[in-house]
């Protein structure tokens, strides 16, 4: 039975999130860590590798196209938190608009990709994985972009790993986090009532999360006509703008 959307969603306005103690796990539990991770948009660490390999465009790179599949994906290690309630919760808030996944191809293969939870300007990172090297890395450097455009404000990762830290990720106390939240969220947590308008409820205006796609669309020929610059090439120079 999959967790009430309307008290998930009222769960990460108040800065608490789910968790379960293993993949068979008939239950879950609220954490409120007094660390927070997060990766500060403006402080992303694209490192001179990862530039190469975005702007190879090796990997296809999509959005939302198999948000199931990245979920069972994260859930799919020897210890994982995502058991079968949190895999139907998230489910039931990506189809109501308010959850998201990033996903690395490779030749028609799903080789990484991440997802999470967008509320008002801020985008709450649940997991990722990864089969080959980059694979998570391109994904989540594809959201921060996506943010950045959007206007996004916060971007929560939840506990710090040294991956993320690598990346550009900082902890910051409970209270300096709940500040942040505030701002990036504001008032009450939105309905998400089956009737109501997903994007209206997640505070219409306030950031989104398809202004990347819109910039890709509208991609000119480059200086020398040479065609439309290719996506990866895009990321990387807007991520270059603040790494």
């Amino acid at each position: 039975m999959a967790i009430d959307p309307e008290m998930l969603l009222r769960a990460y306005a108040a800065g608490v999130f789910p968790m379960a103690d293993s993949r068979d796990a008939d239950e879950v539990y609220w954490v409120e860590p007094r660390r927070r991770a997060i990766l500060p948009l403006d402080r992303f660490h694209l490192s001179r590798s990862l530039r190469k390999t975005l702007k190879s465009d090796r990997f296809e790179v999509t959005r939302d196209r198999a948000f199931a599949e990245v979920v069972l994906r994260c859930a799919g290690r020897d210890e994982t938190w995502i058991n079968a309630e949190i895999e139907e919760s998230y489910g039931v808030l990506h189809r109501r608009g308010f959850a998201h996944s990033i996903e690395t191809w490779d030749e028609g293969r799903l080789v990484g990709g991440l997802y999470g939870v967008r509320l008002g300007r801020a985008f709450f990172g649940e997991s990722m994985f990864s089969d080959v090297t980059d694979a998570s890395k391109v994904a989540l450097a594809w959201l921060v972009a996506r943010l950045r455009i959007g206007g996004f404000i916060l971007l929560d990762c939840q506990f710090m790993t040294g991956h993320l830290r690598s990346l550009g990720a900082i902890e910051v106390a409970q209270d300096d986090y709940l500040s942040l939240l505030a701002a990036a969220v504001g008032g009450d947590a939105p309905s998400a009532g089956a009737a109501g308008d997903a994007v209206a409820a997640a505070g219409e205006g306030a950031a989104s999360f398809d202004a990347l796609d819109e910039l890709l669309a509208a991609r000119a020929p480059d200086a020398a006509g040479a065609g439309v610059p290719p996506s990866g090439c895009v990321i990387a120079q807007l991520l270059a703008q603040t790494s």
